[in-house]
């Protein structure tokens, strides 16, 4: 399955635009981790805790989008674009992988 950001792909020719598909997740981010966040955020430096959950839950929301252009008869997803929100209190981030489902060809 080929995953772009852009509108084509290097080599390769859109034979159908057959519809949008995403994926959704959303990760809670735990009161250990905003403790060290929050000792970072004075000190400075990186929160690997934040990365790892956030990375973990953009790798779900791409997964998730993949198997529905699979679902559609797709062999691929242009386009894509992941979108990062905070949701609710407490921590909690949605995730969201949008694309175009595409079936593509090489030249």
């Amino acid at each position: 399955m080929i995953v772009s950001t852009t509108a084509t792909v290097q080599n390769h020719v859109v034979d159908d635009y057959i519809r949008i598909v995403s994926g959704e997740t959303v990760v809670g981010i735990n009161m250990l981790k905003d403790i060290g966040a929050g000792f970072r955020d004075i000190f400075g430096g990186r929160s690997k805790g934040y990365e790892d959950s956030i990375g973990k839950a953009r790798e779900t929301a791409l997964a998730e989008m993949v198997d529905r252009a699979i679902e559609q008869g797709a062999n691929g997803v242009i386009g894509v674009k992941i979108d990062y929100e905070s949701v609710g209190t407490g921590g909690m981030m949605l995730v969201t992988a949008t694309g175009t489902a595409v079936t593509l060809r090489p030249e």
